[in-house]
């Protein structure tokens, strides 16, 4: 099997032209457009597999021609590890019928604690991994946010795995060190001009761990830049649907982000001119769409956030100087619109709100329309309708913390509620 998987590889690089197409202006990202392509999955193929080793395989010989496309046939691919794309690469599928489904998941904990810088573990039990398999390791004080370590597998020796990338903490084994195999399914990695379309995703969150938006997704992008993602769903992951942190023009258009255990749409931690269109994100255990931090001159429009666990719209630490223009936010479990608590040098000022229709909120309790919390200022929402009509508990259209100032409201259309409300 790996002589022919060796065969198939050299064919295809010989195919593979080296000459690239100039590049072509889609939508707000300049994505280089190549005219070799490798196609991937079923008896016709240039790689015939459907696994995340198979389309990585393509992946990697367009990333030794300077870019190219990856087109996935119609099938399921068992997805091991993340699949990671390279500068100047396009990864479509062939719409709902191109499935990347997240393999079942395993874990297992440290017998010996894996310090700061370290590529190696040694567990209880290997079993459950193989070479390629994409990994997180945490321990009790270190498992949230950026304090996470993620990986591949490179290689196992009895119980001691081998990986990728340096430990980032000291995880210990008596505070619960744990090794899970939860991971990404689609990653772009300090890269830049890439496209990922036309394909679902399978989180299989029922059979697998929690992995947190700030180091993997369903699709998880970090410290690129250039990157369009269209007609991409992803559902039922155990973690952010769609992450991207650390990044700068960064485009989605018609995502789906549905039934996760995390997050829908996660932009954060200095992702500068983001521009979300037509996407919906809705039944996640989250905010249907949340800013985290440094989240800045976006725009936000056309989209739709419904029936999630959380906030439909959160606006927080710095995120500020966005444009949200004709989005549908309702029947979240709290606040249709969320400004959070943060201090007036960190907090979400300048953000506009336009033509967008808030209503029937507050399915877990009372809420409001918009609920601007924290020191927050010159904040414009007008043209909006705000609106109650028997669902949920929004009981207030815009609501004004007792520290938030400049705050413009003007030319909505409130029914069913209070208009406005300062808080003293």
């Amino acid at each position: 099997m790996k002589r022919e998987l060796n065969a198939t590889v050299t064919l295809v690089m010989y195919l593979l032209t080296v000459s690239l197409a100039a590049g072509q202006n889609i939508g707000l990202v300049d994505v280089k457009r190549a005219e070799q392509v490798i196609s991937v999955g079923g008896s016709g193929a240039d790689i015939p597999g459907y696994s995340s080793s198979a389309i990585q395989i393509a992946l990697d010989a367009l990333k030794t021609r300077g870019g190219g496309t990856v087109r996935l046939n119609p099938g399921t691919y068992e997805i091991t590890g993340p699949v990671r794309l390279s500068d100047n690469v396009s990864l479509i599928g062939s719409g709902e019928t191109t499935i990347l489904r997240k393999c079942d998941g395993f874990r297992t904990s440290f017998i010996i604690d894996a310090d700061w810088g370290m590529v190696k573990a040694v567990v209880k039990d290997a079993g459950g991994f193989s070479k390629g398999m994409g990994i997180q390791l945490f321990d009790d004080d270190h498992k949230q946010a950026w304090a996470v370590t993620t990986a591949l597998i490179t290689d196992i020796d009895g119980n001691v795995i081998y990986f990728d990338n340096n430990t980032v903490h000291d995880y210990v084994a008596s505070k619960n060190g744990t090794v899970t195999n939860a991971c990404s399914v689609v990653e772009a990695v300090e890269v830049k001009n890439v496209r990922i379309a036309d394909l679902m995703i399978e989180g299989n969150k029922d059979r697998n761990d929690y992995i947190n938006g700030c180091r993997g997704g369903g699709v998880y992008i970090h410290k690129s830049r250039n990157c369009l993602v269209e007609n991409v769903r992803v559902n039922e992951f155990n973690g952010d649907s769609f992450s991207w942190q650390i990044t700068e023009n960064i485009t989605l258009k018609g995502c789906e982000a549905s039934n996760g255990n995390g997050l829908g749409f996660h932009p954060g931690t200095g992702s500068d001119h983001s521009v979300m269109e037509n996407c919906s994100g809705h039944h996640n255990a989250g905010d249907g769409l949340f800013l985290c931090w440094r989240v800045q001159n976006g725009i936000f429009r056309d989209n739709v956030f419904f029936a999630n666990g959380d906030n439909g719209i959160s606006i927080g630490h710095k995120d500020t100087d966005n444009i949200f223009e004709n989005n549908h936010v309702y029947e979240n479990a709290h606040q249709g619109v969320l400004f959070r608590d943060e201090n007036e040098q960190n907090a979400g000022h300048r953000n506009t709100f336009t033509g967008n229709i808030i209503e029937n909120n507050g399915m877990k309790g009372e809420a409001n329309g918009f609920y601007i919390s924290g020191v927050t200022r010159d904040i414009v929402i007008k043209n909006n309708i705000i609106r109650s009509t028997g669902k949920g508990n929004q009981k207030t259209a815009i609501r004004v913390g007792k520290n938030s100032s400049a705050i413009t409201a003007s030319g909505n259309t409130v029914s069913g509620s209070k208009e406005i409300i300062y808080e003293k």
